[in-house]
């Protein structure tokens, strides 16, 4: 058996144009990744590359995925350019698989550099899938705008890239495996942990786990229905929540990762989260919650499928923080949401006099407040909430929040939510994503847009819609001036990393088009459409938010601009 030391090679590279990390990394088809020479390899060294080498030398790298097709190949890859590019550990979930918490989480509690997570999200995997790349640094978070722009400017003119390709690492077998490479004084390491136990410690020094166990498998238990759509939650689910707080196996169902996500799409929404929606209607159960494929989203259901909306949930959560221990203990430093999300969570702030923060789509907005001390909890409207326990959007801390106000309030979602209601008024909120749209068509009516609403005859505008006539007061293009340290994002339509352009009227209602970037294949269009009422607080949404589309529509031409007629999700 050969035992010197493995070789380190420098391997010519040409770049490639196309590798701007979007607001959730680099998302593709696997077939880019496949089909194109040295893609993986070139975005890889541009992480590695962005960071000095002397923090480099000797540091820990965390690497996980939500298990998807390719996950296993890119681990293979990136331990191996990791020890190459002077790394010292690389911690690694078992089977390659950890949910986007756990590694903000692990990065965390060993001090690690950062970590790289292999994950599209709630795209759609397999082979004819997506596959995507997303660098979190030191403090848990998504990389800040400066440094996916280094990684970018990188990628665009990268020559070459280092790899230690004799490194072959177990991932079915927990410990560590050392591993000589020539010209390193100390071994590399790989370590394969658990998976699940160091989020699930975190989370019993958030929770009263047994008031949780109590509600789920005590004398007056409520029934619930979690469905972890084949993504990575499956076995925090079944670890948590089955095995130590005692809900009955069957509770939780699609709890075993596939590559492929069972064919599914792997988001926790009403169009396809559909099957829990059919479960949930049936009455059986009285709570109900649906996760994304790498376990950061969520999605929150009553008894009979009663459906709560995300910016909702967040201003409920936060109407009833000290529900969580936690927050009796920390007490609670602000609030937070993204611009597109309704204002519901504003409502709280005021009446709480708890500071509230309106930032850009993007969790890194949320990281930085919560690094300086002024935030505690946050939401965007795109099914994802959380605390400043970790840095990233957690699908499953969503889930016990609930089941910590439910066990404390002793009501079902609907009494809770409609309480809500009642003493704030309702923020009615829907998003229409019209998605796969051609990327120059999309920015340029964007473009068009933008110079519309910025005229100077736009503000003071009026439109009529059957007997509801709305009164443009503002219209502009979001800016965001972070208060911690001073820099600032504007709208970058061309980039597709787009604020967003906003229009408001004088009752308060808003209009908000947004281009997103957490797709892989063309650009999703965004309408975002908010209007707040104090007495009408029981109605439907989308019949009570319906002059407002069709306002929004007129004002765009986007069925005209795009050929479609209708949008392919509403939320």
């Amino acid at each position: 058996m050969d035992n010197s030391p493995l070789q380190v090679l420098t391997v010519p590279t040409a770049p490639y144009p196309d590798q701007r990390p979007g607001t959730s990394g680099l998302k593709k088809k696997v077939y880019v990744f496949q089909s194109r020479r040295n893609y993986l390899h070139n975005f890889i060294q541009s992480i590695f590359s962005s960071i000095d080498l002397r923090d480099r030398q000797g540091s820990t790298v965390v690497v996980g995925g939500d298990g998807r097709f390719f996950n296993r190949t890119a681990i293979e890859v990136i331990v191996q350019m990791a020890a190459a590019n002077g790394v010292g550990r690389v911690i690694i979930g078992h089977h390659g698989i950890m949910s986007t918490p756990a590694i903000s989480c692990v990065i965390r509690k060993y001090k690690a550099i950062g970590g790289i997570i292999l994950t599209a999200s709630h795209n759609p995997g397999g082979p004819d899938g997506d596959f995507g790349i997303k660098f979190n640094t030191a403090n848990g978070g998504p990389a800040k705008e400066a440094v996916t722009n280094k990684i970018f400017q990188i990628s665009r003119t990268i020559e070459e890239f280092a790899i230690c390709p004799g490194i072959q690492v177990d991932l079915t077998t927990l410990g560590k495996q050392m591993f000589d490479l020539e010209n390193k004084f100390k071994p590399f390491t790989v370590e394969i942990v658990d998976s699940v136990e160091s989020y699930a410690n975190l989370l019993r020094n958030i929770f009263d786990f047994a008031a949780l166990k109590e509600i789920l498998s005590g004398e007056n238990h409520i029934k619930i229905r979690l469905d972890a759509m084949h993504g990575v939650v499956g076995p925090y689910v079944r670890r948590i929540l089955c095995e130590e707080l005692g809900c009955p196996t069957n509770s939780a169902v699609n709890c075993v990762p596939l590559e492929d996500f069972g064919g599914q799409h792997p988001d926790p929404n009403l169009t396809y989260a559909a099957d829990l929606v059919d479960s949930m209607k049936e009455g059986q159960y009285d709570f109900g919650a649906a996760f994304d494929g790498d376990g950061d989203r969520n999605m929150i259901l009553g008894k009979h499928g009663f459906f709560v909306a995300p910016p909702d949930s967040v201003a409920v959560i936060a109407d009833n923080i000290f529900c969580i221990p936690y927050f009796q203990h920390t007490g609670v430093r602000g609030f937070a949401r993204s611009m597109p999300t309704s204002a519901a969570l504003d409502r709280v702030a005021k009446a709480t006099k708890i500071e509230l923060y309106e930032t850009p789509t993007g969790w890194k907005f949320f990281g930085n407040l919560m690094d300086a001390g002024r935030l505690s909890l946050c939401g965007e409207e795109s099914f994802g909430t959380g605390g400043d326990h970790i840095r990233e959007k957690d699908g499953l801390w969503a889930v016990l929040a609930w089941l910590s106000i439910l066990a404390t309030r002793r009501q079902s979602v609907e009494d809770i939510l409609k309480d809500h209601w009642l003493k704030y008024g309702r923020n009615y909120f829907t998003r229409y994503d019209y998605e796969n749209i051609d990327i120059d068509v999309a920015c340029e009516m964007m473009e068009d847009l933008e110079i519309l609403i910025a005229g100077k005859s736009f503000v003071k505008q009026r439109f009529a819609v059957e007997d509801k006539i709305y009164q443009v007061e503002k219209a502009d293009n979001f800016e965001y001036t972070d208060p911690v340290d001073s820099t600032i994002s504007r709208n970058q339509v061309h980039t597709l990393l787009s604020c967003g352009l906003r229009i408001i009227f004088s009752d308060g209602s808003r209009i908000i088009y947004r281009l997103s970037g957490t797709g892989s294949d063309g650009a999703t269009v965004r309408i975002y459409i908010d209007s707040y009422e104090k007495e009408q607080i029981f109605e439907d949404t989308q019949v009570m938010l319906a002059p407002l589309a069709t306002i929004a529509l007129k004002i765009s031409q986007l069925h005209h601009r795009t050929g479609r007629s209708g949008p392919s999700v509403i939320t």
